[in-house]
Formats: C-alpha cells, structure tokens, sequence
C-alpha cells in the first residue's frame, strides 16, 4: 500500500520524471506571450487533428483561442489522435470521428468537459478536485502514480499526462494520452455497471439506498447534495469470511430482517459508507476529524499521519509478527490509485477492510461555514461578497444588517482560510453546525478583536447562553487581530447538529472566522 505521504513527496522530489523539467514545456513558437491554447493546438495539427475538429465543430475553440472573461485563463487537458481513436473504438455510440462530429450536442459537450475554466500549472494540481470546473460545469479529478523510475499524474482515473505544462498566453495545456470520457453514470449506476461490488450493491437495495445513491446532481431541478461512498470490493468481504449479501446481513442483523428501517444494523451499515459532501483525498490530508454520514453515528478520517486512516484504534483486523517485531492492523486504508472516483452522485473511495459501525471518538471540530454551498463557489476566488438573498443560504440565517462573505487574496491572513463572514450594525447572525458526537466540550469563537468600532456580542447555542459578555474591541493585536475566545463548556446529549448564534448587544462591525468544539 503506498503512503499518501510518498505520493505526493515523490511527484515533487521527481518534479515529475515522465516529462516534466523545472521550466514550461517548449512549445516551439517564437513568441509564446502572443500564443494562444488554440494557436499551439492548431500548429501541432498532425498531432492534434481529430481533437482540433472537436473544438471548432463545438464551437470552443473561440473560447480557448482568446482570455477568459473571468480573468482566470483556461486549462486543456489535450488528447492526441491516437487517443481520440481509442475512446471512438471503445464507444459504442460511435464508429468514426466522422460520426461523432455528426452529433453537435455530443461534441460540444465532450469538448467542453476537456477545458477547465481556470489556468492551472501542474505544480498546482491537488490529489483530488481540481479547484475550478470545466466549460461543461463537471469536475476533474487528479491522481498520481509512482513507479519504479516515474511519476506522473493521471486525470480522473483515466488520462496519463505524458506532456505537462506547455505554456500559452491563455493558459496552461496538458497533453494526455487517454480521452477523458463524460461522467455520466450516477453511484447506484456504477455500481451496476461495474463487476466485483455485488454484496454491498445488494445490501444498498435491501436497504433503499439504492434510490439515495442514484442522484444526477446535474439533473434539472435537482435540489439533493451530493454524497462520498467508501466502498469495499467483493474480495474484500471474501477475505473477511463473507461471500454473500446473506451473509452480510447475518453479520450485521442477525435478528432484523426490516432493512428499511432507519434503526436497522444492516440500514445504518450502508449509511455509514456515505459520508455528506463530495470529499476527495487532499480534503483529508493534514486533517484528523469525524465526518457525518447518512447512518445514525459520524464516521472518524485522520489524515495527519504518512497514511489516511479511518476508525483507527477501533478494530483488530490483524497482527503482523516479524521477529521481534510486532504490528497491529487497527485501521481501515484506501486504496489511493483507485480512489478519486466521480460520478454524477459525488465521489467514491476504495477501502481495504470491512468497514462496520464503531462508536466514534469525541474529536476537536472546527467549523467555518464550509457546508454553505454559495460561499464554497465564492471561496475560488476573491472578493467580497454581499449576500442579498437570504434564502440563497442554507446553514446560516440572520437579521439587521448586511451580510458579507469575505474572501481575502492574501495568503498571510490572519483569518483561517483567509475568509471570514462580516456583519456591521445592530444583528443576529445564526450558523447551524454539523452533528457533534454527544459528550463534554470547550467552545471557542474565533472573531477579529482589535478595533474599538467591533461589536460587544453574546453568543447561544441552542438558545442557551454559553459564557458572559464578549468584548471584540479587545483582545488582538495589530499583526494579529483575530482572537480565539473561549466562551465555556457544554455537554450535548446526543449526536445532533447545533445552532450557534451570536448576537450584538452593542452594536458595531463583527468578522467571525469560526466557531471551535475541544472535547474536555
């Protein structure tokens, strides 16, 4: 099993060793500053042709032959002949690019799903998402694999860079050597497409989630977020002792055979594969938290180490004895190369074990309004952002005066993340938080407290006032005006979601960054 650790330290030690130099790729024009995406593309012809024909038959190559009107440049992820040949041989719907560019909706749309909105360099690309979207509004994803004596990036599990970081005037080009195929199958979808993942298919239709994880959050109309499932591979279940969805769900409920029961083992089993939100593998990195899912307990992710583990310390899967040495196997891992999965639903992961409920660890939560979905469009870029439409928002609510989002262009913010919410005047201002594992713990505001035209506030949770008095004219400094005040400790009874809400009790201006729970 690779480290994640490796992964990305061998991609930036390497500096990418199937092609990439420590400058831009040569793109054999005199003048590059005055070359577009569409000029290299179009100069390299022979190379290039078939893909050539799908830009100018989608009407593309106009937007990649000139700036972006959003300031951001573009990004192509470049397929040559060869390649277009292949994904035509391997399309059923096709049997010539003739015939493909016969049909304007499918090579407008498959054009566009190759340009990203955003001019982005390969030292840029995260293992997961890549920050903007493509022309045809779907996300990319990047992966990396290491061998013996290269690297290299792979996008959306499918498409090797073989030629990275040719620079135009426009923006960034990658040469691939696969076609990137549209995504176009929701979860449930491809899952059954898909041969080896029978048992918890089975289990997903015993229990109705079958129907949860057959959601086109592209479709028309369609209001449900999108989700992450952990999954497990039939082998894996077969090296557990289970090698049917019977015998799944004699291991789980043995008594129980109300499998759409919300209260049922094998019901809240499958919930607990689904995490909330579209997660990818860097959202884990660096981060060691419990994450809600669609069971009734969170499930715990600790990105902090070389590896991502989930439920460490939770369950024995094995014990390695090697001479004097002994390691316990007490976590679950992903598989990183296949992991990154999109589907129309959100994305997958792989996993290593049989992933049962455990009753999760109480762990350090801090959140900062990143379950808002207008404020994660904002955050690629920015700005501030005045919010004229209250229902536009879905965690936060507030009356008096006008709420900003902020975004700061400043990587040495004093501001987590660089952004915050800002509100100046007589307020109320209320952010409902993901479920917390019920127990004791220290709540934290983190606020900017160095200005004497600040707020004095009062913060509630659950309509019960948390500490005394809080004074923001005080408390920071001028290289760091944000303070972490702790407002005092309160015990939740079960696993819920809570409202925070702050109120001014003297009127004035309040930069709130986050809110913290420390269990104690």
């Amino acid at each position: 099993m690779k480290k994640i650790a490796v992964i990305i330290g061998s991609m930036l030690v390497a500096g990418f060793l199937t092609s990439c130099n420590d400058e831009p790729v040569e793109a054999n024009f005199e003048d590059m500053i005055n070359m577009t995406i569409y000029d290299y593309v179009s100069d390299n012809e022979a190379r290039f042709s078939s893909f050539l024909a799908i830009l100018e038959k989608g009407g593309i190559d106009k937007a990649v032959g000139a700036y972006n009107p959003d300031g951001l440049g573009y990004t192509l992820f470049l397929p040559d002949n060869d390649a277009i040949d292949r994904f035509i041989q391997a399309n059923d719907k096709f049997s010539s690019l003739e015939q493909l560019l016969s049909d304007d909706a499918y090579v407008s749309a498959f054009g566009r799903f190759h340009v990203v909105n955003m001019a982005i360099n390969a030292d840029e690309f995260p293992f997961g998402a890549l920050p903007e979207y493509t022309l045809s509004l779907d996300l990319l994803t990047v992966s990396f694999t290491v061998e013996e004596d290269t690297s290299y990036y792979v996008i959306n599990n499918q498409a090797p860079v073989v030629e990275p970081n040719i620079e135009t005037s426009n923006g960034w080009v990658h040469v691939i050597s696969e076609a990137l195929m549209p995504v176009t199958l929701t979860t449930y979808q491809w899952l059954l497409e898909h041969d080896g993942y029978d048992i918890f298919r089975a289990a997903a239709e015993a229990t109705g989630f079958d129907v949860t994880m057959d959601l086109n959050t592209k479709a028309e109309g369609e209001t449900e977020k999108p989700f992450t499932l952990f999954l497990e591979h039939d082998s894996i279940y077969t090296r557990s002792g289970i090698s049917s969805f019977e015998e799944l769900a004699a291991r789980v409920s043995p008594d129980d055979m109300d499998y759409t029961n919300t209260a049922n083992p094998l019901y809240n089993y499958v919930g607990y594969h689904l995490i909330t939100g579209s997660r990818f593998m860097d959202d884990f990195v660096d981060v060691s938290t419990n994450y809600s899912t669609y069971s009734d307990i969170p499930l715990n992710v600790n990105g902090t180490g070389l590896d991502i583990l989930i439920n460490r310390g939770k369950t024995v899967f094995d014990t390695i004895i090697s001479g004097t040495d002994t390691t316990i196997i007490d976590y679950i891992m992903f598989f990183y190369d296949e992991s990154n999965l999109l589907s129309q639903s959100g994305a997958i992961h792989f996993i290593d074990q049989v992933m049962e409920q455990v009753q999760p660890s109480r762990q350090i939560q801090t959140f900062q309004f990143g379950e808002e979905p207008l404020f994660n469009e904002y955050r690629l870029e920015p700005g501030e952002y005045l919010i004229e439409d209250a229902d536009a928002l879905e965690t936060i609510s507030w009356v008096g005066e006008d709420l900003i989002y902020v975004k700061e262009a400043d990587e040495e913010s004093p501001a987590w993340s660089q952004d915050y919410i800002y509100l100046n005047g007589d307020f109320r201002v209320s952010y409902v938080i993901p479920k917390l594992v019920q127990g004791n713990y220290t709540v934290f505001l983190r606020a900017e407290a160095y200005n004497n035209l600040n707020a004095l506030v009062e913060v509630f949770i659950d309509g019960k006032k948390l500490g005394s008095l809080v004074n923001l004219t005080t408390g920071g400094s001028s290289n760091y005006p944000f303070s972490t005040i702790e407002l005092g400790t309160i015990n939740f009874l079960k696993y819920d979601s809570h409202t925070v809400e702050v109120r001014s009790l003297v009127p004035g201006r309040f930069l709130w960054d986050h809110v913290r729970f420390e269990p104690y």
